[in-house]
């Protein structure tokens, strides 16, 4: 437990010095034992989220960096993004099946960014209503089908 403990501090101290833009975290929306997180992040400029605020809640087990962080979009306003369920499930492979703990919270929120940045059309995954009635609480239960990765 200690080793995560000290891995986070030392993210969260590279968050608020370094965060990726568009990217802000306030020390006050982080647990007092470190293992939830919540991350303010805006649409960048010139995408079709320009302007639009979103957060992140990050959840990290005793595992971290070894197993990889619980990450949903949280509040009133979820993307529509066709990776993005309607419950704040986010379908990206770095959150399961392609964690390495070489990755930290600020290459998971630069990641999003980059999906949300790249997206043509708004839209909610073709499976949402589906996914959202029989999905587990936690994302990372979820066996995922990365199927489309050019959104």
């Amino acid at each position: 437990m200690a080793s995560m403990q000290k891995r986070l501090q030392k993210e969260l101290m590279s968050m608020q010095k370094e965060p990726p833009p568009g990217v802000s975290i306030n020390a006050n929306n982080i647990g007092a034992n470190l293992t939830q997180w919540v991350v303010d992040m805006e649409g960048a400029t010139g995408t079709l989220y320009e302007g639009e605020k979103f957060q992140l809640l990050f959840k990290f087990s005793p595992k971290y960096p070894f197993d990889s962080p619980e990450v949903t979009f949280i509040g009133s306003n979820i993307p529509i993004h066709p990776h993005v369920y309607s419950n704040g499930h986010i379908c990206l492979s770095i959150l399961t099946d392609d964690w390495s703990p070489a990755l930290s919270v600020q290459s998971v929120c630069l990641s999003i960014v980059s999906m949300l940045s790249s997206c043509k059309e708004k839209k909610r995954p073709p499976d949402n209503s589906l996914y959202v009635k029989t999905c587990s609480k936690n994302p990372k239960k979820t066996k995922w089908w990365y199927h489309d990765d050019s959104v």
